[in-house]
């Protein structure tokens, strides 16, 4: 498979491990209806870096979100993106803070761009579930080299498509060639196999089923016979109703051999129109089909709206005189996405969260179909609250006389570093205890803390996974220590008990015969 090669790329494909893991820092709770349920996933917007926020959600939702979509800059040169990773390479360093520019400007562009790009599908790959499947938006600048990075990312056999969507439906005359008005929409699986995707049934396809002769199982829809290329023994004259004979057009064959012919007739699934004189025609019927359409790769602005809608759209959410983001995404292309990638149940993520447009869809279908779908937006710029977040609480709430869909969600920054000192060696006490928990739970079994483990009441114990009891011995302040008087503590039954403490008192041959593995606070606590 080609690989692409990029000034620092071989620093960045591992930054993801660098990047210091943070907390979430919880700022309030926006609520329209009644408290939601503590024990499922909330909606949440994040304001901060989203390369520090995509490792934040991974204790909680890595291999849990179905759907991701991203729209990142499209690296015209207008953009005025900065390129703000800390990444320890000399060339990258003289990058920090500045404007990345077009490329008569800025030879390193791209290279600037891919370094971006990298980690945050790293960490994107991560949180997908098995069967979940990522869209990215982009267009020409960076379209080519961004499928050879998700090939390297999420496998070359896991690309599923690459999405033409309409944004725009008249030229512009200024163009001296051609007036660009599509962009791509690139699809990638995080397992291929696991993925179905349908559209819903349109009342125009429906129409195309009938039913004339009252055929007691319903509508259908009347199929060609005749199908290339030729088989000789599929070919031989049909005798219709009215004694008409019929052969299969030149060049073609009947689908299905003469004897299989007969026992349609005699189940009466095969239709010679209304005077039985037609070329006969294979049944369909809705209710043996599949429940949706397949969905083709071209999006027209008719079918998922153009720029000109969406722009429409968020001027009926914000006064004129408030600031108005300039480049929002049709919200019928937001459903259709969603739809096609989720159940009523599904957690989706957009990490380049802008205007909150995934949100609006997410909620506009969770009040169509009843639905109980989450979102988690992550926006880096200082409009994360005035126009993100305050989006969706208008949305929410009602706006421009149409009703709201209800709802509620968290907002939080980033905060405080899980470890802190210089090689990052030290237990920063100040997160609190919960989410150092979190994160031991997380880095061992790479899945999330269960608030409601069984056996709980013992603050110790943190769970048991796989039939291996975890327990975090700590005080933050005076030392812990796995003793004898510790173990009285342990009274869960487990093939393997995995236990952190400051310090051990108790023999390796005791540890090895009582399936005990002692792993010292902070020294052996992961990093990822």
């Amino acid at each position: 498979m080609p690989t692409l090669t990029w000034i620092g790329k071989e620093k960045v494909i591992t930054h993801h491990h660098d990047v210091p893991f943070k907390v979430l820092a919880h700022q309030y709770t926006f609520n329209t209806s009644a408290p939601p349920d503590l024990g499922e996933p909330s909606n949440k917007i994040i304001h901060g870096d989203n390369l520090e926020a995509l490792k934040s959600l991974l204790p909680e939702y890595e291999g849990r979100v179905k759907c991701i979509y991203i729209d990142p800059p499209y690296n015209t040169g207008n953009e005025s993106w900065v390129y703000n990773d800390n990444v320890n390479h000399p060339k990258l360093k003289k990058w920090l803070g500045q404007v990345v520019g077009k490329d008569s400007e800025d030879l390193t562009r791209h290279d600037k761009w891919l370094c971006m790009m990298y980690p945050r599908l790293v960490l994107l790959h991560k949180l997908l579930a098995k069967d979940g499947v990522i869209f990215i938006s982009i267009d020409d600048n960076e379209q080519a080299v961004l499928k050879l990075i998700c090939d390297e990312i999420f496998g070359g056999g896991n690309f599923v498509n690459n999405i033409i969507w309409q944004r725009a439906y008249a030229p512009v005359n200024t163009k001296k060639r051609f007036s660009p008005n599509h962009d791509f929409i690139i699809c990638y699986g995080k397992d291929i196999n696991a993925l179905t995707f349908l559209l819903k049934r349109t009342d125009e396809a429906n129409e195309r089923y009938i039913n004339p002769d009252n055929d007691k199982r319903g509508l259908y829809k009347p199929g060609d016979l005749s199908v290339g290329p030729i088989v000789e023994k599929q070919i031989y004259p049909i005798t219709t109703p009215s004694g008409r004979i019929v052969y299969p057009p030149k060049g073609y064959c009947w689908r299905y051999t003469e004897s299989r012919f007969q026992d349609l007739i005699a189940d009466n699934r095969i239709w010679f129109g209304p005077d039985g004189n037609n070329v006969p025609a294979i049944k369909r019927f809705i209710s043996e089909v599949k429940d949706g359409i397949t969905p083709m790769t071209v999006w027209t602005y008719k079918e998922v709206g153009h720029t000109q809608d969406a722009k429409k759209d968020i001027k009926t959410i914000f006064s004129e005189n408030e600031l108005l983001f300039e480049t929002p995404k049709a919200i019928k292309l937001m459903e259709r996405i969603i739809q096609l990638a989720t159940s009523s149940n599904s957690i989706i993520l957009d990490s380049f969260a802008g205007s909150g447009t995934t949100a609006h869809a997410v909620l506009n279908l969770n009040k169509k179909d009843g639905g109980n779908r989450k979102f988690i937006l992550i926006e880096m710029e200082d409009y994360a609250e005035s126009i993100t977040a305050e989006r969706v609480k208008r949305v929410m709430q009602g706006y421009g006389g149409k009703e709201g869909t209800g709802g509620s969600f968290d907002y939080y920054i980033l905060g405080e570093p899980l470890f802190v000192g210089e090689n990052r060696e030290y237990l920063n006490e100040a997160v609190g205890i919960d989410k150092i928990k979190n994160y031991v739970w997380y880095s061992e079994t790479r899945t999330a803390l269960d608030k409601f483990t069984p056996g709980a009441a013992d603050d110790t114990l943190l769970g048991v996974h796989h039939n291996t009891a975890y327990y975090f011995i700590y005080h933050p302040e005076r030392l812990t220590s796995l003793d004898f008087d510790s173990l009285v503590g342990i009274n869960v039954q487990a093939g393997q008990y995995i236990v952190y403490a400051d310090n051990c008192l108790l023999s390796k041959d005791f540890l090895f015969r009582h399936n005990i593995v002692f792993k010292k606070i902070p020294r052996d606590l992961s990093r990822f």
